[in-house]
């Protein structure tokens, strides 16, 4: 019972500030055009701001774990390849192939996985996960797109250079980067800006997980539900199991063991709905993935975080 009791501590608080969001955005406390502003500013300013602060402030000898970022990234390409051959074999259709392929793989790294690292193993935690994310937004960007391009052969050449353009310019690629030169080369911080960007970085996870819950709709749940389900058993599940059977042999162990579980078994990114929108995927199936992997996740996470406790990896 105190194992499970302690599994919650780590989960529920996470999940409870997205709760809140939904609460907010019920009371009509939240509109459409404040969530819309407030992703923006999460996007582009707060969490770019604390992906640099807490990389480019560690000890980047200290957190940088080769094994794991390789690890980890050949996860990611499982993921694509299981998802991605399996709605070949079931000769979905183009926009339905790339929008379950995407969903199967692309976890929310910035919003919950960080959250969620930071809950478990404290500040350490966070500025791991930090890194490694770092090093997997952009695999996880370029599989995306691939994963939506492949099936639309057509869409190659109108669509590829807009969104390599995106992944070149995506400001968390690029925060982080920034981060990894400034721990890699310990450049100095003056003092008056690393209390600014201190205070600063307080706001990033908060807002984030309202956003989550604000923007949470049961409209959304109406894509291909079996499908939907499938996709999010293959991100909060699959793709963890794989996570383990790889980063085990690779020799990674404790804390960047369970840091690399973890981030595998995010739920579904919110771009995902994004994404297909905008690149003629299936957008209601997209959402359907979102809406049921962060239900769902609330659970996955306390079976892994389970697991990760009674084998001494948290």
């Amino acid at each position: 019972m105190q194992l499970f009791t302690e599994t919650l501590i780590i989960v529920l608080p996470v999940f409870l500030v997205i709760g809140l969001g939904v609460l907010l955005k019920h009371l009509r406390l939240f509109d459409d055009a404040f969530l819309h502003q407030t992703n923006r500013l999460v996007y582009l300013v707060f969490l770019p701001i604390l992906l640099f602060y807490k990389i480019g402030t560690a000890d980047f000898s200290s957190f940088f774990n080769g094994p794991l970022v390789i690890a980890s990234s050949l996860t990611i390409f499982l993921g694509f390849v299981l998802s991605y051959v399996y709605a070949m074999w079931r000769k979905f259709p183009p926009s339905v192939h790339g929008s379950f392929s995407q969903g199967a793989f692309r976890g929310n790294l910035a919003y919950v996985g960080l959250a969620i690292c930071l809950n478990a193993y404290g500040e350490n935690g966070l500025t791991g996960a930090g890194i490694l994310m770092g090093f997997l937004v952009p695999v996880l960007n370029l599989f995306a797109i691939l994963a939506l391009l492949l099936p639309q052969s057509g869409l190659a050449d109108d669509k590829r250079p807009s969104w390599c353009s995106q992944l070149l310019l995506n400001p968390l690629i690029l925060a982080s980067f920034l981060g990894i030169v400034w721990s890699y080369f310990s450049l100095p911080l003056p003092v008056i800006i690393d209390r600014s960007l201190r205070i600063t970085t307080g706001l990033a996870l908060p807002l984030a997980l309202l956003a989550i819950g604000g923007s949470f709709s049961m409209a959304r749940l109406r894509g291909d539900l079996k499908l939907a389900g499938l996709a999010s058993f293959i991100k909060l599940l699959i793709l963890p199991l794989f996570a383990f059977l790889l980063l085990y042999p690779f020799g990674v162990s404790g804390q960047n063991l369970g840091i690399g579980i973890l981030m595998a078994g995010t739920p579904a990114a919110t771009a995902t709905y994004i994404m297909a929108h905008q690149m003629r995927g299936d957008a209601e199936l997209a959402g359907s993935i979102v809406m049921l992997s962060t239900l769902a996740s609330a659970f996955s996470y306390t079976l892994l975080l389970l697991l990760l406790k009674t084998s001494g990896l948290l």
